[in-house]
């Protein structure tokens, strides 16, 4: 008896969910209604919400958040402080390049340069006695777009193990997090890597596991071409501009779906040698490093469990 799936559309993304009996669908549209509870409280593609809220009092005052989105807007906020790659205040740069939405353009250079001042973390004030969060400059706005995701899986994996499932798949948009054991012989889980330069579903390597989270920051998502420069969307804090390195994706494994989002981004940002060095150090983190002329290096815990295909 193989997995029961289903597919989804949330999140700005596909959603596909899969679960091993005796598990059932109505364990698949339980987490399909968590994620659609998580949306409604955390998305800025709306004009109401929770971290909405905290945007339309930017420069005005701070609002207080439910605990879960608090201690969410926190780990982004600490995160982005460490100033290693990712920013959970970079939503004005994001949306003055437009880069994968209607009127993607290359901005003005007075423009980014306005923009760097609206998009600095250590503007955040955190408050825990009464979970605030005060952006302190007027045109600031937080966007959880980049860990939310991840966050959201983590609590599904959650549900899932205290209703019992004993294996599962969450894929949110790519972004993958096993639950329990493979139906394989060997109860390991074999997930394939995606290879940068080719189309959809086509492998570069695979990646035997235990149940972890799978997470991948690659420049083939989204993308603005001018001039025959392509430009990504992965944006550096410091020039207001996209990445700039010979990386095509960075994958993380870890145990958290959450971790997986953040440390992929920071790796994209630091480079391949940068972020290797700086992810050997991060306990319970694995990562794959692709390049664009398709160099594959990994940190050394998954010295026997990945292998590159063809």
């Amino acid at each position: 008896m193989g997995m029961i799936n289903k597919k989804y559309y949330a999140l700005g993304t596909v959603i596909n969910l899969s679960v091993a009996p005796p598990a059932t669908e109505k364990d698949l549209d339980s987490a399909y209604q968590l994620i659609q509870h998580y949306e409604d409280k955390l998305t800025v593609n709306r004009a109401e919400s929770e971290v909405m809220s905290v945007n339309h009092n930017a420069g005005i005052k701070a609002v207080s958040v439910p605990e879960d989105t608090y201690d969410l807007i926190k780990k982004a906020v600490v995160v982005s402080q460490r100033h290693l790659g990712f920013n959970v205040a970079i939503g004005p740069l994001v949306k003055l390049w437009k880069i994968g939405f209607k009127g993607a353009n290359k901005p003005a250079d007075s423009d980014i340069r306005q923009r760097l001042t609206e998009i600095d973390p250590f503007q955040i004030e955190l408050n825990d006695s009464d979970q605030s969060v005060f952006l302190k400059k007027t045109g600031m706005e937080i966007d959880l777009g980049g860990i939310a995701k991840g966050w959201i899986a983590d609590r599904i994996k959650e549900l899932w193990e205290k209703s019992g499932v004993k294996s599962g798949i969450i894929d949110l948009g790519g972004n993958i997090l096993l639950v329990g054991k493979s139906l394989r012989p060997d109860s390991q889980w074999r997930i394939g890597i995606q290879n940068p330069v080719e189309k959809r579903n086509v492998p570069l390597g695979v990646l035997q596991t235990a149940a972890k989270s799978i997470g991948t920051s690659g420049i083939y998502e989204r993308k603005l071409v001018i001039y025959g420069h392509s430009y990504h969307h992965m944006f550096d804090s410091l020039t207001g501009y996209p990445i700039d390195n010979n990386l095509a994706s960075v994958t993380i494994i870890s145990d958290r779906s959450v971790d997986g989002e953040i440390w992929s981004t920071i790796g994209f940002y630091q480079g391949m040698k940068k972020g290797l060095a700086l992810l050997e150090t991060e306990p319970g983190i694995e990562a794959i490093f692709i390049t664009r002329d398709l160099e594959v290096k990994t940190t050394s815990g998954l010295k026997n469990t990945f292998s590159v295909v063809g």
